[in-house]
C-alpha cells in the first residue's frame, strides 16, 4: 500500500520534519496537534479549555481533510503537562465523541511539549 499525505490549510502547518497525518489503505495516523490557531499562526493558551478546544478543532480539519470524523477515530492519544488539567481536558474533548462508542485512548503526563503548550493529542483513525 502507497501512503498518502493528508494537508489542510484549517489545521496549522507542520514545524518539522513531519505531516499533518499519513493515510494508508483506510487508516488515518494524526501527527500530534496543538493550540496553534491556523488562522493566525498564534498560540491559543487563554484557559485550558480553550487550549483543548483549538487542538480538537484542529484534529477534526485534519480529518475532514481524509474525508473522516471523529466517529471514524479508533485511537487517541493525549500527553498533558498537569494531570490536574485532566478533567477540564476530558471535559472538552469527551465533547466531540459520543460516549458509547469513543475511541480507546491513554493520557499521559510529560515533563514538556512543543512550544510550552499544555496539551497534545494524536489519533488514529479507520474509515
Amino acid at each position: 500500500m502507497k501512503k498518502k499525505i493528508i494537508f489542510t490549510e484549517k489545521a496549522p502547518a507542520p514545524i518539522g520534519p513531519y505531516n499533518q497525518a499519513v493515510l494508508i489503505g483506510n487508516t488515518l495516523y494524526t501527527s500530534g496537534q496543538i493550540a496553534i490557531n491556523p488562522a493566525t499562526n498564534e498560540l491559543v493558551l487563554d484557559s485550558i479549555e480553550i487550549e483543548t478546544k483549538q487542538v480538537m478543532e484542529n484534529l477534526k480539519a485534519v480529518l475532514e481533510a481524509a474525508e473522516m470524523n471523529f466517529e471514524d477515530v479508533i485511537k487517541a492519544s493525549i500527553f498533558v503537562m498537569d494531570m490536574n488539567d485532566f478533567s477540564k481536558i476530558n471535559t472538552i474533548y469527551g465533547s466531540y465523541f459520543n460516549e458509547k462508542t469513543a475511541p480507546a485512548r491513554e493520557t499521559v503526563q510529560v515533563a514538556c511539549l512543543p512550544k510550552n503548550v499544555n496539551v497534545e493529542i494524536s489519533m488514529i483513525a479507520i474509515k
